[in-house]
C-alpha cells in the first residue's frame, strides 16, 4: 500500500463513512476510515484491494447497477454528486446511506472522496408514512405548538389536497416553517385556534369539518382530527390527518340549497344568486321570463349585468335609488334593521312591457353568497289589469283627437265586442248603420259576428290580436274609392281579459307642413328649444349625446362611436356600454317629456337625428343661402371638445368664402 496516495489529515477519521477511490480500471478503494469500518462491520484489509472494488460487495443487489453508473460518471470530469442506496453489513443488516462523492485529478490520476451518511431511521419513518398513504388516503401534516405554529412536515397526499407543486429539489421545503394559519381561511382561523388550545390543554384528539385554502386561493372542505404528541427530538408538536370531502360537501349543500330555493320560489317571482367572492350574478329562478333568460344559471359580471338591467328595465325615477342599493350591497354597507333583510321598493318593466311595483330583499345564503329575491307587490298584481286598461283607454282617447276623419273604437272582453265610438265613413266599413251600431252595445256580439259584414277574414283579426296592429282595405261608398284602414290594440290579446281596439283611416287629408317645433342652437353654446321653451336636460351626458347626433347631420351613430366621444379616455366595455344605455334612455325620456321623441330614430342600437323635423342654425348655414350667411361667428358647440373637428371645417369655409 506504500505506493498508494496517503491522506495526512487525521480529521478524516471523524468524518462519517469517509473513503477514497482510485477511478482507474479497475476502480478500487485506496483509503478507508475506521468510521466506515464500524458502519459496515468489515476491516480495512477486507475492503482495500487493487484488483477489485471491495466496497462493491457491500452493495445491495437491487442498487448495484445504479451505483456502478454513479461511480462511472466521475471518471472523466471533476465534479460532485450524491446518491442514496442500500448497503448490506457483515452481519446481514440492510442500511440506507446517502453518498456524497467529489472527484478530482491528482498526479495525473482521477481520485474521488466519498462521505456516507446513515439515513436508515429516516427511510424507515418515510416507509411507515408511505404505508399510511397507500392504505388510508389521508393528508398528514405536522406543526409546532408555538404561539404561531410552523409546519414541519407535509405528506404527498396533503400536498395534493392543497394543490401544491410536485415535491422536487428546493420546492420540497416550500411549506417548511410556514405558518399553519396560512392554509386556513380568515373566517375559520379563530375556530381553528380554539381547537388547538383545547387539544393542547386536554391532551385528547379533536375531530370535525374544516375548510382549507389551496395554494391558488380556492377552498377545499376536509374532515380530520388534531392530536398532540412528542416527536423524536422530544418536542411537543401537533399532528393532523385529513380527508378531502369537498365533493360530498358540495352535493349536500346543493341538495339543501335546492330545497331552500324551492321554498323561496313559492313566495318570490324571481331569485338571483350574488357571489361577492367571484363578483358574479346569475338568475336561479325567473318563471321563464324572457327578460332574464340571458342570466339564467350563467354567471355574469355582477356590476355590469345589474347596470344593464337597471338602465333597461327600472323606472327612471327609481334608477338612482336602485344603483345606490346594489352598490351598498357590493361594498357590504347595507344596514339590516332589527335583524331583517335589506329591502327596497321600486318600479320596473315586467315581461309584458308594463311598469309594476316590486319589492326586493337580500337573503344571506353562505359565506360570500347571497340571494336577491323580488316579487310584484300584491296590491300591484290586484290593480295592474285595471290600471293598464285605464291608461290604454286614455291613450286611445288622445289618439282619437288627432284624427278628424275616420275613427272606430271598441272594447273586446273575453271574445265579446262592445262598440264605443265610430265616425260615419268608417262605420260603413263594418256594414252597420248608426242604429245597428248602438244596438251592438247591448247585444255584445262575438268577434266573428262583429266582423261578419266587413269582409275581414277572422285569421287577419287573430293576427291583429297577436301582433297588436294591422292594416286593411275597404271601399268608401261616399268617395267611390278604395281606402286603407289601420287597427291597433291596447295590448296583445290571447282571448281572455280586456283590450281596446281602434281603427282609423290612413289616407286622411294632410295639411301643409308647418315650421318645425324643435329649434337647435349649435353656434356658441349648445341649446335645444321646443317652441320658445328651452329643454332642461337633467343629465349632461344625455345632452352631449343629442349634440353628437346633431353634429352627425342625420347620420347614424353606433353605441361604440358614441362611447368614444362621451368617454374619450375609456374604451368600449360592458361598463361603459351600461353607462351609455342609461344616457340614451334618459335622452329618450326627456324628449318624450317635451313631446318631441320622434325627432330621434333608433335602429338596432344605432341612433340618428331626423334633420327634416328640426330647425338648426348649423343646417341653415350649410345650405349656403345668403339669408343664413351671418349665423356663424367663429364658435361651434363650445361645451364639447370633440366639436373642434367640425369647427375647423366651418372656420375654413368662413375664412375662405368668396365675398358676396
Amino acid at each position: 500500500m506504500k505506493n498508494e496516495p496517503q491522506n495526512p489529515l487525521e480529521t478524516l477519521e471523524r468524518i462519517s463513512g469517509f473513503h477514497q477511490y482510485v477511478l482507474e480500471e479497475p476502480a478500487h478503494l485506496c483509503y478507508v476510515s475506521r468510521n466506515l469500518c464500524r458502519m459496515l462491520g468489515f476491516s480495512q484489509a477486507e475492503l482495500l484491494s487493487k484488483s477489485e472494488d471491495g466496497f462493491a460487495r457491500c452493495l445491495h443487489p437491487g442498487d448495484r447497477e445504479a451505483y456502478e453508473a454513479f461511480l462511472h460518471g466521475f471518471r472523466d470530469d471533476e465534479q460532485s454528486a450524491a446518491l442514496q442506496y442500500r448497503l448490506i453489513t457483515k452481519d446481514g443488516r440492510t442500511i440506507y446511506v446517502s453518498d456524497t462523492m467529489t472527484s478530482y485529478c491528482q498526479d495525473g490520476r482521477m481520485l474521488a472522496d466519498s462521505v456516507l451518511t446513515d439515513i436508515t431511521e429516516l427511510k424507515n419513518e418515510n416507509q411507515n408514512l408511505r404505508f399510511l398513504n397507500e392504505t388510508i388516503p389521508c393528508g398528514f401534516v405536522k406543526y409546532t405548538c408555538e404561539a404561531v405554529p410552523r409546519i414541519t412536515y407535509l405528506n404527498q397526499r396533503m400536498r395534493q389536497i392543497l394543490q401544491l407543486p410536485e415535491k422536487t429539489g428546493a420546492q420540497s421545503l416550500e411549506y417548511s416553517n410556514q405558518n399553519v394559519f396560512s392554509v386556513i381561511p380568515t373566517e375559520e382561523q379563530e375556530r381553528f385556534s380554539r381547537y388547538l388550545e383545547r387539544v393542547l390543554a386536554q391532551g385528547v384528539p379533536l375531530a370535525g369539518d374544516m375548510t382549507l385554502l389551496r395554494c391558488d386561493g380556492t377552498k377545499v372542505q376536509v374532515f380530520g382530527w388534531v392530536t398532540v404528541c412528542v416527536n423524536e427530538q422530544g418536542q411537543t408538536e401537533f399532528q393532523s390527518a385529513v380527508m378531502d370531502i369537498t365533493q360530498r360537501y358540495q352535493e349536500r349543500e346543493k341538495q339543501e340549497a335546492g330545497r331552500y330555493l324551492k321554498a323561496l320560489s313559492e313566495v318570490y317571482d324571481k331569485i338571483f344568486e350574488f357571489n361577492l367572492e367571484d363578483h358574479t350574478v346569475k338568475c336561479l329562478y325567473g318563471q321563464n321570463s324572457p327578460s332574464f333568460k340571458w342570466l339564467e344559471n350563467i354567471p355574469m359580471q355582477m356590476e355590469s349585468a345589474m347596470d344593464q338591467w337597471i338602465s333597461g328595465a327600472a323606472a327612471e325615477e327609481d334608477q338612482e335609488n336602485l344603483c345606490s342599493f346594489f352598490q351598498d350591497f357590493y361594498h357590504g354597507k347595507l344596514q339590516q334593521e332589527d335583524g331583517r333583510p335589506p329591502r327596497i321598493v321600486y318600479r320596473a318593466r315586467s315581461s309584458n312591457g308594463c311598469f309594476k311595483t316590486y319589492t326586493g330583499i337580500f337573503l344571506k345564503l353562505k359565506g360570500e353568497v347571497s340571494l336577491y329575491c323580488c316579487r310584484c307587490a300584491p296590491e300591484e298584481q290586484e290593480n295592474d289589469t285595471l290600471r293598464r286598461e285605464n291608461d290604454s283607454l286614455k291613450n286611445m282617447q288622445a289618439l282619437t283627437m288627432q284624427f278628424t276623419e275616420g275613427v272606430v273604437a271598441f272594447e273586446v272582453d273575453n271574445n265579446r265586442v262592445k262598440p264605443m265610438y265610430t265616425s260615419e265613413n268608417v262605420r260603413s266599413f263594418f256594414g252597420y248603420t248608426r242604429e245597428d251600431w248602438e244596438a251592438l252595445a247591448q247585444q255584445r256580439p262575438t268577434i266573428q259576428q262583429f266582423i261578419a259584414g266587413s269582409g275581414i277574414d277572422y285569421a287577419d283579426i287573430r293576427r291583429l290580436f297577436a301582433l297588436g296592429e294591422a292594416e286593411f282595405a275597404y271601399f268608401d261608398m261616399n268617395r267611390n274609392a278604395y281606402r286603407r284602414i289601420r287597427a291597433i290594440c291596447s295590448r296583445k290579446y290571447n282571448g281572455t281579459g280586456k283590450c281596446y281596439v281602434m281603427l282609423y283611416n290612413l289616407d286622411v287629408q294632410k295639411s301643409e307642413p308647418s315650421e318645425p317645433l324643435v329649434r337647435i342652437r349649435t353656434f356658441g353654446y349648445f341649446d335645444v328649444f321646443v317652441g320658445e321653451q328651452p329643454i332642461a336636460f337633467r343629465n349632461e351626458k344625455s345632452k352631449e349625446l343629442f349634440a353628437l347626433l346633431v353634429d352627425r347631420r342625420g347620420g347614424f351613430v353606433s353605441s361604440e362611436e358614441a362611447i368614444g366621444f362621451l368617454w374619450e379616455n375609456e374604451p368600449a366595455s360592458s361598463l361603459t356600454m351600461a353607462r351609455y344605455r342609461k344616457v340614451a334612455l334618459r335622452l329618450k325620456n326627456i324628449l318624450e317629456e317635451y313631446g318631441v321623441a320622434d325627432i330621434v330614430e333608433s335602429v338596432n342600437g344605432k341612433r340618428r337625428l331626423i334633420p327634416e323635423m328640426v330647425k338648426c342654425d348649423l343646417y341653415d348655414y350649410l345650405t349656403g343661402k345668403q339669408e343664413y350667411a351671418q349665423l356663424f361667428k367663429g364658435s361651434y358647440l363650445t361645451n364639447y371638445s370633440w366639436g373642434e373637428t367640425t369647427l375647423a371645417e366651418l372656420t375654413g369655409d368662413y375664412l375662405y368664402a368668396p365675398e358676396q
